[in-house]
């Protein structure tokens, strides 16, 4: 079986190589050294500053909002609220609800598939504490609108960037804006470290705290400063992620003949996201968007049956998931905006990702994707 997606294992003797300096060194956690290693190098390879390496992607999230200040603390912010979309994966929504937020979607670009500025105005509230968006699937949101929106309405902005690594836009970083931006390292992802995160900041006193807080708040010995938890890169996690680093430009030029055999193909029989204009490309995912819910179901089943396992990204929609509603008390408030989702909903009915994956040969599957996809495209 063909999946979706596959992790990318660098070579064995490299990732040998840091293992045993991690033997040597007798040094497993607690920044070590192949931590420090990683955070230098990813700084110079994204082109950012004010990395900084964390266990996982979702407490990237977390992290960042506590050390933005925006996260719920007791006798904080009541109710306070941050505008994010529904068409993303769990986490982004789930990690705000976890640290006693309540997020607010608003819908995307039908064509970009990322938060759409127009609509975030109209959902700013006197409880708005920040602005979430997501680069989906690589692609940039359009940040210069979110960011000014963030400035005049006093309102923090965290990129979740989950799938944006190593992207460029107008020749920077992608991840340099906002107030800070967020990398997942999942095994499923374009560069990994099995599991682990990362946080940018645009401050280097919001970086600073946060190292505090991924360590328990403690500041040295006998030193506990604030409330804090675990959420430390081990050095496995580190030598990991370095070995993939290494192997990096041979991973995206593999990615790459793939995504441009699809897009040839596939052009013009079936919707493609629409790309950010002066962003660059990654070659994380490759979407499609049919025409109909049964169509892709169709498309789906049939792919499967020819060996093709192509995945559902992102559905639900997830502004129809009771448990990131608001409180029963709050929906009595005649005060309570609720933006109408429209394009989240559709979208998420009609998107299939298709497989890509560094190593996966073009001709295991273009020709099928070819017949399966335009078959079904043009009888209907």
């Amino acid at each position: 079986m063909i999946t979706v997606t596959r992790p990318y294992f660098p070579e064995r003797e490299n990732f040998d190589r840091y293992v045993d300096s991690i033997f040597e060194g007798c040094w497993l956690t607690n920044h070590g050294p192949l931590e420090q290693e990683l955070t230098r190098r990813l700084e110079t390879y994204l082109g950012v500053e004010n990395l900084l390496l964390v266990s996982n992607g979702t407490l990237a999230l977390q992290i960042a909002y506590r050390a933005l200040g925006i996260a719920q603390m007791p006798g904080q912010y009541e109710s306070a609220e941050v505008i994010t979309t529904p068409f993303t994966f769990i986490a982004t929504a789930s990690s705000l609800k976890w640290e006693g937020m309540q997020p607010v979607f608003t819908d995307i670009d039908p064509d970009t598939l990322c938060l759409d500025p127009a609509r975030i105005e109209s959902a700013i509230t006197p409880r708005t504490r920040a602005i979430v968006p997501v680069h989906v699937f690589g692609n940039a949101c359009d940040v210069e609108a979110i960011d000014a929106l963030g400035e005049a309405h006093d309102l923090k902005v965290i990129y979740d960037g989950a799938h944006a690594f190593g992207v460029t836009y107008r020749g920077n970083s992608l991840l340099s804006h906002g107030d800070a931006s967020t990398l997942s390292f999942h095994a499923t992802k374009l560069f990994h470290s099995i599991e682990g995160g990362a946080i940018i900041f645009k401050r280097k006193e919001d970086l600073e705290r946060a190292r505090k807080l991924i360590n328990f708040g403690i500041t040295g010995p006998e030193c506990i400063e604030e409330l804090g938890i675990n959420a430390k890169m081990n050095e496995f996690q580190a030598a990991m992620g370095l070995c993939v680093l290494d192997e990096i430009e041979g991973n995206l030029e593999s990615r790459a003949l793939v995504w441009h055999a699809y897009a040839q193909a596939l052009r013009g029989n079936v919707q493609l996201q629409t790309r950010q204009t002066g962003a660059s490309l990654n070659y994380a995912y490759f979407p499609i968007i049919l025409e109909s819910e049964s169509m892709l179901l169709e498309v789906m089943q049939r792919l499967q049956q020819e060996g093709y396992l192509a995945r559902r990204y992102f559905c639900p929609s997830l502004e129809s998931l009771s448990f990131l509603g608001r409180p029963a008390a709050e929906l009595q408030d005649e005060d309570v905006i609720t933006p109408q989702i429209v394009h989240s909903t559709d979208i998420a009915s009609r998107i299939l990702c298709l497989p890509l994956y560094s190593g996966l040969e073009v001709s295991e599957i273009l020709g099928a994707v070819r017949i399966i996809v335009n078959r079904h495209v043009k009888a209907a």
